[in-house]
């Protein structure tokens, strides 16, 4: 990850919570402790936040806490021909008249694209994706209840008596914090709270992660690979992890990067 992409995670963290650790940063950005350290200098001395001990916080604190995890304006540009290639593929397994689940995130959101030719009935969180739709689709949209988290632009409820218990889909479409032996894991208690409500909505779950999540993890797991119907990712997912899915019976759709698709089904 190039320098001036670390520096975008880290601003972007610290104006989301009070304090940003150099662990929690090392976790975003994947470098180590020392280039953290070295980044956050250089921005206190930018005087783009302030350096204090352990870490580092915005000039300004926020005034909500938002949830774990990179923003949406950060994950939006990373691997986006990837997220394309895959989104396109989860896209194609749709049928005009289908009820769907697209839950928020950068990936799912480039679903949008391929889905303004279609007619379907789609239940999101998400509101870029209801707004994108809205906007330029004839699909029918329903949207939950509940509060807009700014940083990762999606709607979220901790009530069970919400409008997601009274639809039904066939499938659920959704990205993926990571994905490892234990299943697929999120980073966050309340968007684990309000994704399995989703995906007890759901007859089956695809999950759309571009090849670098099988190296991440978390320290929650939203649900074991055996839930999981279908994942798409994209050419680079490595042998072992293609193994893993296959044991757990996952149906693999392997893309590629701007050119024809292959399938590898379990």
């Amino acid at each position: 990850m190039h320098e001036k992409e670390r520096h975008t995670i880290i601003l972007s963290a610290v104006e989301e919570r009070p304090v940003v650790t150099v662990i929690e940063l090392c976790n975003l950005t994947g470098a180590s402790e020392a280039t953290v350290r070295r980044d956050i200098a250089t921005l206190d001395e930018d005087k783009l936040l302030r350096r204090v001990r352990g870490g580092a916080e915005a000039l300004s604190p926020p005034q909500f806490v938002g949830l774990a995890g990179r923003p949406f304006s950060v994950n939006e540009a990373m691997y986006i021909e990837e997220k394309q290639a895959i989104a396109a593929a989860a896209v194609d397994l749709c049928a005009d008249g289908d009820a769907i689940i697209i839950n928020g995130g950068t990936t799912t959101f480039q679903m949008v694209h391929p889905l303004a030719s279609r007619r379907l009935q789609v239940f999101t969180n998400s509101f870029p994706i209801a707004e994108h739709l809205l906007k330029h689709s004839k699909n029918t949209i329903m949207l939950s209840g509940g509060t807009i988290y700014r940083e990762q632009n999606i709607i979220l409820s901790p009530f069970d008596n919400d409008v997601t218990r009274n639809f039904c889909a066939r499938r659920m479409f959704m990205g993926a914090q990571g994905l490892g032996p234990l299943g697929l894991m999120e980073a966050d208690p309340l968007l684990i709270q309000a994704e399995q409500k989703l995906i007890g909505q759901a007859d089956e779950l695809v999950v759309l992660a571009d090849s670098t999540k099988f190296q991440q993890r978390s320290s929650l797991v939203l649900c074991p690979l055996n839930r999981i119907t279908t994942v798409i990712t994209d050419d680079r997912i490595t042998d072992k992890a293609a193994i893993m899915l296959e044991a757990a019976e996952v149906t693999l759709i392997v893309t590629q990067t701007g050119s024809a698709q292959k399938n590898v089904a379990s």
